[in-house]
């Protein structure tokens, strides 16, 4: 990957996250994500993007269309109970603790909503 879509991917605040459940019909939603250089780190309500997670683990993940073109890739997203909540998150605090803040929540209040955590791995960029 270069340089320049490594940084979009660690400095964009909206990933699109594409997934289908059982009825094989994708649904794109703009979500919020922190990239580890190797997987991508995104929390969820309860709800369609959960539900088709644990239905079919394909997903495909863009960020919109720059001077230089799209990022995209086709990834397997788990659910795992092992990432720690939203709130005990350090770097995605960092990078989203304003909008939180913004939308009238704290950030334990986000967490508590935003309860599921997904890992997007196993990528293939296009």
């Amino acid at each position: 990957m270069n340089k320049h879509n490594e940084s979009r991917l660690k400095r964009e605040n909206v990933i699109w996250l594409v997934t289908a459940g059982s009825d094989r019909r994708p649904q794109a939603v703009p979500v919020w994500y922190l990239w580890d250089g190797k997987s991508f780190l995104i929390y969820a309500r309860p709800g369609a993007k959960v539900r088709h997670i644990k239905e079919n683990p394909h997903v495909e993940v863009h960020l919109n269309t720059d001077e230089a073109g799209i990022v995209r890739a086709s990834g397997y997203a788990t659910i795992p109970k092992s990432e720690p909540p939203a709130h005990k998150s350090p770097a995605y605090l960092r990078k989203y603790r304003s909008q939180i803040l913004g939308l009238g929540m704290t950030v334990e209040q986000f967490a508590e909503k935003y309860r599921n955590a997904i890992r997007v791995r196993r990528l293939r960029f296009h």
